[in-house]
């Protein structure tokens, strides 16, 4: 069942993250969808633009619209990730998607809420809601590329001020992740302190944590010993999940791991039997092996076995 990203963030703020998933495939649905039943968890499916023109953008809706009927008791929100203005009033008027993400965060502050401002009155005269971001951070997420020195922490002050002129429904913040697999160098950890600073002037609104994958060193061990050459990667400590939800972050976007699961069993598939040609073997593998860690992730953010509890609110 496709509901409101907004009715998500009011059950969940301050107890637990939703997790939002990146998918491009029926494979990633499938294992995506399985994987939240099995550990009764909501979520969000995150559509990116780049997502969109894969295949077709009628095509990725299609298979989600089928995975709902396949998985009548998935409760979940549709989101455009990273979109520009024009796809984002693409996807407003499709009458698909719950909520709409604009990234003007590379524009100065006041073309930024400029932007955002459109998009969020062409998104609110349509019941969708919308997240921005402020501030930038560092790494390459498809065609989002931002060099290290470049990238900023958001400023709790402009946070403020940004969503009172703009009118954005949550807020996507610099708090010290990035984009990709190579988020850290050493141990770091989450700017709490900043992250806390954000809470205070913006009491009970949803903020939003992006690049938060965790680039599970065992899968990438796994892909290299199967003829890969990922070297020097490190990503977000999943202890830190909670912890941040609690301080009021309600989405946490998780991508990048995603597609190191797929890396891992299609490597290791086709090194193991090379004389194979048919994808659907590692595909179904693929399926079973997201569907676990989709779950294992929803149990760090707390959203596990909040089915029931949400099924309740929404009167359902």
């Amino acid at each position: 069942m496709i509901v409101t990203t907004a009715q998500l963030f009011k059950h969940a703020y301050g107890k637990y993250a939703v997790g939002a998933y990146n998918i491009n495939n029926a494979e990633q649905a499938m294992g995506l969808f399985k994987g939240c039943i099995s550990s009764k968890a909501p979520f969000i499916i995150q559509i990116s633009k780049g997502a969109r023109s894969y295949t077709d953008k009628r095509m990725l809706e299609a298979v989600i619209r089928a995975a709902a009927e396949i998985f009548p008791e998935a409760i979940f929100a549709v989101h455009l990730d990273h979109g520009d203005e024009a796809t984002c009033y693409d996807c407003i008027n499709s009458g698909f998607f719950s909520s709409v993400m604009i990234d003007a965060s590379h524009d100065p502050f006041e073309k930024n809420v400029e932007i955002t401002k459109r998009v969020v009155t062409a998104a609110h005269a349509k019941g969708i809601s919308v997240e921005a971001e402020l501030g930038m951070l560092g790494g390459v997420e498809e065609d989002i590329k931002v060099e290290e020195g470049n990238a900023c922490l958001t400023d709790p002050d402009e946070a403020q001020d940004f969503v009172k002129q703009t009118g954005c429904d949550s807020l996507a913040c610099a708090i010290g992740t990035s984009h990709g697999a190579f988020k850290f160098k050493g141990k770091q950890s989450l700017h709490f302190d900043v992250l806390d600073k954000i809470k205070a002037k913006l009491p009970g609104f949803p903020l939003v944590m992006h690049g938060s994958s965790s680039v599970p060193q065992d899968e990438v061990a796994r892909i290299n010993a199967a003829g890969g050459k990922i070297a020097g990667s490190m990503g977000v400590d999943v202890n830190e999940y909670l912890p941040a939800a609690k301080r009021g972050v309600t989405k946490v976007n998780i991508d990048t791991d995603g597609r190191l699961v797929w890396t891992r069993v299609h490597r290791e598939f086709f090194r193991d039997k090379p004389s194979e040609f048919d994808f659907r073997p590692p595909g179904k593998i693929f399926i079973e092996e997201y569907a676990k860690f989709i779950a294992s992730r929803n149990v760090l953010l707390g959203s596990a076995n909040q089915l029931d509890s949400l099924h309740q609110s929404l009167g359902k």
